[in-house]
């Protein structure tokens, strides 16, 4: 008897209920199995690859001579080890019982997770570096904006204009730059999570609550910074300016 996983019984027995059925397996040939039940598919090979057809027999009819046993429970705990090689020693106490670890420790040392952290490390420093470039780019475009209409500014406020208004002015400009930016920057982030599909695994390549998350964050960010340079001309004395010219 065996029980075969999801995989196994949608590729071989599709639209069919698999247990009764007899198959064939890669040390007996000449036998057949019959299918007793079917198990959720569990990740035996790469994290990102395919999830294969499986087997699974009782371990006194498998020719080999280990085999590994996969527990579920709860809470995932290490100290459950003892109970577990316990209840194993219960049934033979001649198996030999080693190489203990949670699901999250394997997954944690497998190669796939260890490029893929690896990866998501270096992608976030690149971020964070871009981040940071962004929201200064963005104060001297706007520092050098408002310095070149320094002259502007001081007729403005000899005229009668009052600081509110020179901060509406050049937060509006900036604004609308910020605007486009983020509109800009989430449509490429859109378009980079599909090319990065391929390198993600047990998680959607696209969240839409963090990229709204990440948007505010560089807005609001963004914003602040132009505001030094709104209050510096909201400081400027109309006098001096108009006399430099």
């Amino acid at each position: 008897m065996a029980i075969v996983n999801r995989t196994l019984a949608n590729r071989y027995f599709p639209g069919e209920d698999p247990v009764g059925k007899r198959i064939y397996n890669d040390w007996q040939p000449e036998q057949t199995m019959q299918i007793v039940g079917v198990a959720d598919d569990i990740k035996e090979g790469s994290l990102e690859g395919a999830t294969l057809p499986a087997l699974y027999v009782p371990f006194d009819q498998s020719p080999v001579a280990w085999f590994v046993i996969l527990a579920r429970t709860t809470p995932i705990d290490a100290s459950l080890f003892p109970s577990i090689a316990a209840a194993i020693h219960g049934i033979d106490p001649f198996i030999s019982v080693s190489g203990e670890e949670t699901m999250t420790e394997r997954i944690d040392r497998s190669p796939s997770a260890y490029l893929h952290r690896s990866s998501a490390w270096l992608v976030g420093a690149f971020a964070v570096a871009a981040f940071v470039l962004s929201v200064v780019g963005l104060y001297g475009v706007v520092a050098y904006s408002v310095s070149q209409r320094t002259r502007e500014i001081g007729v403005r406020m000899a005229l009668g204009a009052q600081r509110g208004t020179v901060y509406r002015l050049i937060l509006r400009e900036a604004g609308r730059l910020i605007a486009s930016s983020v509109v800009l920057g989430l449509t490429c982030s859109l378009v980079a999570a599909r090319l990065l599909r391929s390198l993600l695994f047990g998680v959607r390549s696209w969240d839409g609550a963090t990229l709204i998350g990440v948007a505010a964050v560089v807005g609001i960010s963004a914003f602040l910074a132009s505001y030094i340079p709104a209050r510096r001309a909201a400081d400027v004395d109309p006098i001096s300016a108009l006399r430099s010219e």
